[in-house]
Order: structure tokens, then C-alpha cells, then sequence
């Protein structure tokens, strides 16, 4: 049966979005996920929200108990995950507000918990496979949708995901160009890790907020930017995983 988890949350709690909400709290094996879990139906699909850095926005990247996060969705059944996050644009042709649907990512965070994987059992050695990190059906539902829905989308490109929370230097944003990187964030790694260890279908929705540090006719990103950027685009987000998950309804799409 689809069951689909949202990491993310933002906007997504308005009850005229989620049907029969109800609200459930879990522990895991790793701890406490970053929220509770608000759990209804959208359109006649039961849909599972965790607030990646919790209700309040109180855990920083580097605090988010990903493990858990991604453990407890497994527990609740959850078939599939659409996350959502802001991101830098680190190319002049991905705009603030402009929406991308990351297929490959660099993990640049250095202090996250990024395997369940803590110990190998004799002849089980698990080195799970990562060449293609998101999954494809999902992402091009996605894009699919996106263009029904007239959204400017890029239906590609390659995530670098930071340690934060601060942000890139503009050497550090320009060395991120070089190595390939189209976006750039502080969530999706090790998260989407995570889901592909738990064999949990995983694709990403990321709004273009800023243009980082590499833009000298930019100002360099401010939080306040993120935000305001956010606030403004945050209902194409909306329409676009409000539909998706209505397609989700046929089971030859997935």
C-alpha cells in the first residue's frame, strides 16, 4: 500500500491540506525524531510529515537526529519519502524560487551519523550501493508534474550538502562550481543515505532560495533571504507534492 513520508513540513500542516490528521509520537533504536508526526490523507493517500528541524525549527543541520527520522518512518510503513528543502544555487541559470529535482548528491558534512551500519555481522558486510542516490520513478513524477502544472523546474542536478550551519565562504562556493555541484544545502545528506540503507524510495523537491557566496554581483546568502525567498515560493511546493501524491493514487506510477 502507498504510504508517503514528507520531510520538510513547512506549510503542510494546514488543515485544509491533510485530511483527518491525527498526531503520533515515536522512539526509536537512535532517539527521538526532530518532531512528532502528523499523519492524515491527501487526496485518499495516507501521508506521514516530520518537521526536519523540529515544530519549532530548534535542531540546526548538524543536529538533526537523522537516524531516527528515517528509522521511525520505516516503523510507521511508509512506502516512499518526498523531501523538500531550500537550497543555494551554485549555476546563473537556476533562479531564486526555481524548483530542482536532484538525482546525484555530494556529501560534504563531516560530524553526521550517516549509517545504520554501525557493525558488520560476520560474511554480511553491508556497502550499500549509492551510484544513484534518488529514486528515479519518484523524481520523474515529479518532473511529470511540474510541467503539468506550469512550474519552472530543473528536472536534474547534483546536491552538495554542507555541515552548517553557516555558510560557504566564497572560496568554498566556487570550489563546490569546479567539483560539479549545481545546488547546494545542509539537509539531504545523510538522509537520503539513510532511506536507500532502509531500501525506502527517496526523491528530493529543492527550491533555489539564493546564489550562496560564488555571485560577486549578488549580495552573499543571508538566513533572512532564505526565508523571505521561501515564503514567496512556498506554494508551488505545496501544489506540486499535493499533486504528485494524488498520482501516487495509481500504482503503476511507482
Amino acid at each position: 500500500m502507498t504510504k508517503i513520508a514528507i520531510i520538510g513540513g513547512s506549510g503542510f500542516e494546514n488543515p485544509e491540506i491533510l485530511k483527518d490528521s491525527r498526531t503520533v509520537v515515536l522512539e526509536t533504536p537512535y532517539g527521538n525524531p526532530s518532531s512528532d508526526f502528523k499523519i492524515g490523507k491527501i487526496d485518499g493517500v495516507e501521508v506521514c510529515l516530520l518537521s526536519r528541524h523540529g515544530r519549532h525549527h530548534e535542531y540546526p543541520p548538524s543536529q538533526v537526529n537523522n537516524r531516527a527520522n528515517i528509522w521511525a518512518i520505516r516503523e510507521l510503513g511508509c512506502s516512499h519519502i518526498l523531501a523538500t528543502t531550500a537550497c543555494g544555487s551554485l549555476r546563473a541559470e537556476i533562479g531564486r524560487g526555481d524548483l530542482v529535482f536532484p538525482d546525484q548528491f555530494i556529501d560534504f558534512t563531516r560530524f553526521r551519523a550517516n549509517t545504520f551500519h554501525d557493525r558488520f555481522e560476520p560474511g554480511n558486510m553491508q556497502h550499500v550501493p549509492m551510484a544513484e542516490p534518488f529514486d528515479e520513478k519518484l523524481r520523474r513524477l515529479l518532473i511529470d508534474t511540474a510541467k503539468q502544472s506550469g512550474i519552472k523546474h530543473h528536472p536534474s542536478g547534483t546536491v552538495i550538502t554542507i555541515e552548517g550551519p553557516r555558510f560557504s565562504t566564497r572560496a568554498e562556493s566556487n570550489m563546490f562550481r569546479i567539483w560539479g555541484a549545481d545546488i547546494i544545502n545542509m539537509s539531504l545528506a545523510p538522509e537520503c543515505i539513510l532511506a536507500n540503507e532502509l531500501g525506502i524510495p527517496y526523491a528530493a523537491v529543492a527550491m533555489s532560495t539564493d546564489y550562496d557566496s560564488w555571485k560577486h554581483d549578488e549580495e552573499p546568502v543571508t538566513w533572512e533571504e532564505v526565508l523571505k525567498v521561501f515564503n514567496e515560493n512556498v506554494k508551488n511546493v505545496i501544489t506540486l507534492i499535493v499533486s504528485a501524491i494524488s498520482a501516487l493514487k495509481h500504482p503503476n506510477l511507482v
